[in-house]
């Protein structure tokens, strides 16, 4: 058997299309989404993410508000920025992309940030509630990979998940989504200390890998008809690509992909999900505002 290759690309570009039409929708209502992506510094991939998340406020139709800060702006001064995008009704997510030079404290700048406009879904509050399963923004890679599994009708009801990576932004979350009663997954977490990788992996009908490291999952450590999503994102020298690197997850795709029923690919498969679903979130939040003006 061979795997059905699950297209990331495909199913984000259908969620930003439900999007943007729920974003024209709104700025009928008179009320127009606003994203604001605040970058310190030149960091290459941290540039690239942001110009991704640009391109994709363009394509919904949501307000742009993104601000480039120098790599020399001090802690004082983005916690003054976020303190004015706090207090602007029209800014309805605030983002800070990480990682922050080294002079600055990332968890007292994410913890400046108004859980109301934490689009990201790291603010304590916003993970409180997701573990309590309160209403909040969902992280957007873990609820990316939540809406693959729907999007692509894989059963997860009574099914044996394991997650492989602890991480604050991807392992614990998608954990807790998987083991949500809409879910309803029965939620095995590895991480560094597990032994006997292989010996839980092959139980499981659903491997979520996000370990950060290639060749984390490899041929024989899975059943045959398992699930296998790949979250990482690897560079890996080649010489025959212009970059002079090529990408690749956390698993041995080719291997897997002759065991599994589906799979992601890397790149192609969860990525592009991630800035779909801070879309979602930014909507979201539109939405929200416009509830409580109303109230």
């Amino acid at each position: 058997m061979s795997a059905v290759i699950i297209d990331g690309k495909q199913i984000a570009a259908d969620v930003r299309g439900e999007v943007a039409q729920k974003v024209s929708e709104l700025k009928e209502k008179g009320t127009a989404p606003c994203l604001a992506v605040i970058l310190v510094g030149e960091n290459p991939a941290s540039v690239s993410y942001v110009t991704g998340k640009q391109k994709a406020l363009a394509e919904v139709g949501m307000i742009d508000k993104s601000v480039h800060l120098p790599e020399s702006t001090s802690e004082e001064e983005l916690l003054k920025l976020i303190d004015e995008l706090n207090k602007d009704d029209f800014v309805h997510g605030i983002l800070v992309q990480l990682p922050l030079p080294k002079h600055i404290n990332e968890e007292k700048v994410l913890l400046a940030i108004n859980p109301e406009k934490d689009v990201d879904g790291f603010h304590p509050v916003n993970v409180g509630n997701l573990v309590i399963g309160k209403k909040s923004f969902l992280p957007c890679t873990p609820h990316g990979i939540i809406v693959l599994l729907r999007r692509m009708g894989i059963e997860t009801n009574g099914k044996h998940a394991v997650v492989i990576g602890r991480s604050n932004i991807v392992g614990k979350p998608v954990s807790l989504l998987l083991a949500r009663k809409d879910t309803n997954c029965t939620v095995t977490m590895c991480h560094t200390g597990t032994k006997n990788l292989a010996e839980i992996t092959k139980q499981a009908d659903i491997v979520v890998v996000a370990s950060g490291h290639p060749h984390t999952l490899t041929k024989g450590m899975i059943k045959e008809g398992a699930v296998v999503i790949d979250v990482g994102v690897n560079r890996i020298p080649d010489s025959t690509k212009k970059s002079g690197f090529r990408l690749i997850g956390d698993c041995d795709f080719d291997d897997l992909k002759e065991t599994a029923s589906y799979i992601t690919p890397v790149p192609g498969g969860v990525g592009p999900m991630t800035i779909a679903m801070l879309m979602f979130n930014t909507l979201e939040s539109a939405e929200n505002k416009l509830v409580q003006n109303k109230l």
